[in-house]
C-alpha cells in the first residue's frame, strides 16, 4: 500500500546519518557522515531516502527503513555517495552480506530490493538517470524455509501450558502468534505489560522485546 502523504524529512530519516553494523532490527548510536568523498550534500541522500519511504506506511515502512538504513551505513562506512554508486558497488553489497555478515539467503534478497527500490524510486523523481541495480545479479532463495515450526501436538501442548499461566496474556499471545500467523512485534505491540511466557514441561522459553 503506498501513502500519498508528503515524507517526513526531519523524522527518522536523520538517523541514517548514524551507522553501525547492521544486524537484525538495528539501532545506532555512533554518528557517522553518509558518505565522505562526495561533492553533493548528505541532504540530497536524505531527501531521496524519505522520498522512497514516502510510499510506504507502518509496520512496512519501519522495516523498509531498518533495511535501507542498512545499505546507506554500509556506504557510509566505505566513503561511498549511495547516490555515485555503480552496478559492481551493489555487487559488493551483496557479498558482504553473503560473505561477511553471513546473512539468510531470504534476508540478502530482502536488502537488495529495498536498495534497488531506493534506486528505482530516485529515478522516477528524476535524481538518477539510471538505476545502479538495474542489471546486479539477483540473490537466489530456495523456493521453501528451513527454518521447522511445531507439530501440531507441541503447539497443543505450548496452548495448553499458556492457557494455565497465570498471567492471562500468556494465552492471547500463543494463540495469536499460532493461530492468527502475527509475527512477535506485531503480538507484543497489543499486549502491554506482557513479560515473558515459558512452557516448562516442553522445555520451550521464548523471552518478548
Amino acid at each position: 500500500m503506498h501513502s500519498s502523504a508528503a515524507p517526513d524529512v526531519d523524522g527518522p530519516l536523520c538517523e541514517f546519518t548514524c551507522g553501525a553494523h547492521c544486524q537484525g532490527m538495528m539501532h545506532f548510536s555512533e554518528p557517522v557522515p553518509v558518505f565522505s568523498t562526495s561533492d553533493a550534500p548528505a541532504g540530497h541522500v536524505r531527501l531521496a531516502a524519505a522520498a522512497y519511504l514516502g510510499r510506504f506506511k507502518g509496520s512496512s515502512r519501519e522495516h523498509t527503513e531498518s533495511d535501507l538504513r542498512c545499505y546507506l551505513t554500509w556506504c557510509a562506512e566505505r566513503g561511498l555517495d549511495p547516490l555515485a554508486a555503480h552496478r559492481a558497488d551493489l555487487e559488493l553489497y551483496i557479498r558482504w552480506m553473503q560473505e561477511i555478515r553471513r546473512f539468510r539467503p531470504s534476508t540478502v534478497s530482502r536488502r537488495f530490493c529495498v536498495a534497488a527500490g531506493f534506486y528505482r524510486t530516485c529515478v522516477i523523481d528524476g535524481v538518477l538517470e539510471h538505476s545502479p541495480a538495474e542489471h546486479v545479479r539477483r540473490p537466489s532463495v530456495p523456493p521453501e524455509s528451513p527454518t521447522l515450526g511445531f507439530t501440531h501436538l507441541q503447539f497443543e501442548a505450548l496452548l495448553t501450558a499458556a492457557r494455565q499461566s497465570a498471567n492471562r496474556y500468556d494465552f492471547a499471545l500463543v494463540a495469536m502468534l499460532g493461530l492468527l500467523g502475527l509475527r512477535i512485534f506485531e503480538a507484543t505491540r497489543r499486549l502491554h505489560g506482557l513479560r515473558h511466557l515459558t512452557a516448562g514441561r516442553l522445555g520451550y522459553s521464548s523471552r518478548c522485546i
